[in-house]
């Protein structure tokens, strides 16, 4: 049996109307060899029914339970056949052949390039990301104070056509399959976030390199409002984050101080909806900074919660 080049692999929380455009723009822009992977995370029967019957040629993963981004994307990287997978954020639209395109740039890439990316762009045109570099402590900090801005030009960001980046957006991302495996595919121990930095910095003290393709590009919707998960969410992507920095003291009392004032700062403002999601978010972050749960046990503890 003739293996396809490409195993395409998106993740969709019972959102047809994000799903549907992403697939129909890999259905209409991609030409070579691929399967395409949907894990349903979560759907109505009657949503999953429908998807099904719509898109026949997608191979379906029922996935229901609690699970983050790693987990559920790993139910089918463990099963795709292709020599690369392409990682695709069920928000995102093609008006270009993304997936062709990618797979070309490896053909131009030394024998030590693992994955590539293209220019992620928000739906206004503006860019997200065009490459990225390093994360640590530091910057993860600068991060929380909106002080980090990742498409101004640099070593690894925002050059033009094909150049070396460091670590990788997981919205959209061509990466080896052999690689991938043997990375042990998405890192589990983190729920949100930052498992698309992680294997990017994984990948480097590996000896591989990272790459991104500034002329091609895919438009990450990337809805701006706040879920009413929020005060689940963010506590996780805040272990997740300490994790993987190393749970540093200093850290760890930046964050403390910084959610304590932002506790203060809801607590006297007017009692909207919106405002107290936001404080009782900071106060369960607040009990996330010296926990020693995973950031799933996170998730689940505040989400039980209401």
């Amino acid at each position: 049996m003739k293996l396809p080049l490409v195993s395409i692999v998106i993740v969709c929380m019972n959102r047809p109307d994000n799903l549907y455009p992403c697939l129909e723009g890999i259905r209409t822009q991609t030409r070579v060899d691929c399967e395409t992977w949907v894990v349903a995370y979560r759907f109505s029967p009657e949503n999953l029914a429908k998807a099904q019957a719509d898109f026949p040629w997608v191979q379906w993963i029922v996935s229901d339970g609690t699970r983050g981004f790693s987990e559920n994307n790993n139910l089918a990287l463990r099963r795709v056949r292709g020599r690369y997978c392409f990682i695709v954020n069920d928000d995102t639209r093609m008006d270009m052949p993304v997936v062709d395109r990618l797979a070309e740039d490896f053909a131009r890439l030394p024998e030590d390039a693992a994955a590539v990316s293209p220019c992620i762009r928000f739906a206004d045109g503006g860019v997200q990301t065009c490459g990225r570099g390093p994360w640590s402590a530091w910057r993860y900090a600068l991060h929380y104070l909106h002080g980090v801005d990742e498409t101004r030009p640099s070593r690894w960001t925002m050059q033009e056509g094909l150049f070396r980046t460091y670590t990788l957006n997981g919205a959209c991302f061509l990466i080896r399959t052999d690689v991938f495996r043997e990375a042990g595919w998405f890192d589990e121990r983190f729920f949100f976030t930052p498992e698309d930095i992680a294997l990017g910095d994984l990948l480097n003290r590996r000896g591989w390199s990272v790459w991104a393709d500034a002329d091609v590009s895919i438009t990450h919707l990337a809805g701006g409002s706040v879920s009413a998960m929020e005060a689940a969410i963010k506590p996780a992507r805040v272990r997740g984050s300490l994790l993987f920095y190393g749970e540093p003291l200093p850290l760890k009392l930046f964050i403390g101080c910084f959610e304590a004032l932002r506790v203060c700062k809801y607590a006297f403002l007017p009692r909207t909806e919106h405002h107290l999601l936001m404080r009782r978010t900071a106060v369960n972050v607040l009990h996330t900074v010296f926990s020693k749960l995973s950031p799933k046990e996170i998730f689940i503890r505040f989400s039980s919660h209401g």
